[in-house]
């Protein structure tokens, strides 16, 4: 089997035209594709192998990290007298950016990929942010939530352009200094605009590709997976859903929410925002089932009537979703995904 990148050099080395190789790459993705409408497909797993690096990589990457602790411990750049040292997470994104070299850009493994990416940009954040306590002094940093914060924002800013949003909350909060703890409204608030303008660009990635057959349909599943929980949080939270206290009203406002977030799911056809609500809904429900005396059933209630309701759901996802799409407005319509995309071809990845 050739790999995208022996194609590509194919066609830069005039072994192979561009159409060929297009026409290729269609060809496979058609004998490929066995899914139906609205799975909401990404490319995470294509064997097992897939799991057997992802396992050995994960293996080799805390074994370097130790390694890298040790050998701070050692030469003594550690916080305070057994705290962490830079040394750990620098070795395990170096190694991580290694691996990916074969693993990512030659292999095109999803799953090893999102690892250690993952390895990547928490080992440089962790890198900059002990890097900058040892260079100031632990010490400085005893009660004093802004540089704190201000430290938190320049090392996500060394770990790349993924971290805006931890950049943007991290100087929320050294801005806020010691009025952190009386402003959390506040920051709950910043962070749901936050997640809305993730949402939104995530929704710009969709309406670029609406038959998902690019990687631009990667992307945006990405993006909705980082808005969802920046959303659902907020505003549960902020209402007051998740305090511990919940009543048979509160109860239903969740499930009330619930369903506005399911209704927005079936329209853009992402189910994150369902999956990241998931958990709150399961806590109200428990709560109401216990307020009308089921104490002993609340839990076994509870996942009954979730995992009916999810399970029914997605059996007939495509139906739902064309009950809720049909009605809106054109304009609003060929923003969002197709509804029938059987009949839409493959294209080459862009």
């Amino acid at each position: 089997m050739y790999s995208q990148t022996e194609l590509d050099e194919a066609v830069a080395a005039g072994v192979i035209n561009a159409d060929a190789a297009n026409a290729l790459r269609n060809f496979v993705e058609r004998e490929r594709s066995t899914s139906v409408p609205d799975e909401e497909q990404f490319r995470l797993i294509t064997g097992f192998n897939d799991i057997f690096v992802s396992i050995a990589a994960a293996i080799l990457l805390f074994a370097v990290g130790w390694i890298g602790q040790k050998i701070g411990q050692s030469t003594g750049l550690i916080i305070d007298h057994d705290g962490p040292s830079p040394f750990g997470p620098a070795l395990i994104a170096a190694t991580a950016w290694g691996l990916a070299m074969f693993f990512t850009a030659r292999r095109r493994m999803a799953l090893p990929s999102i690892l250690l990416l993952l390895a990547f940009i928490g080992g440089v954040f962790a890198t900059s942010i002990f890097t900058l306590v040892l260079a100031f002094g632990p010490e400085r940093f005893d009660n004093n939530p802004a540089l704190g914060g201000t430290i938190a924002a320049v090392a996500a800013a060394i770990a790349g352009a993924a971290s805006v949003a931890g950049i943007a909350v991290a100087l929320l909060v050294a801005s806020l200094g010691e009025r952190v703890e009386d402003m959390r409204n506040l920051i709950l608030a910043f962070v749901l605009a936050l997640g809305v303008g993730v949402f939104l660009f995530a929704m710009w990635w969709d309406g670029s590709d609406r038959g998902r057959i690019t990687r631009r349909a990667d992307v945006a599943f990405w993006l909705h997976l980082l808005a969802a929980p920046m959303i659902v949080h907020p505003v549960f939270t902020l209402l007051g859903l998740n305090d511990g206290n919940a009543t048979i009203a509160d109860g239903f406002v969740v499930i009330l929410l619930y369903v506005v977030l399911g209704i927005t799911a079936l329209a853009i056809d992402r189910r994150a925002l369902l999956v990241s609500a998931l958990a709150y809904v399961l806590y109200a429900l428990s709560a109401m089932f216990r307020q009308f005396g089921a104490v002993e059933l609340n839990i076994a209630l509870t996942a009954l009537v979730i995992g009916s309701a999810l399970l029914l759901l997605s059996a007939f996802w495509h139906q739902a979703r064309a009950a809720i799409v049909r009605p809106l407005p054109e304009g609003l319509r060929a923003r969002l995904p197709l509804l029938d995309r059987t009949a839409v071809s493959p294209q080459p990845a862009a």
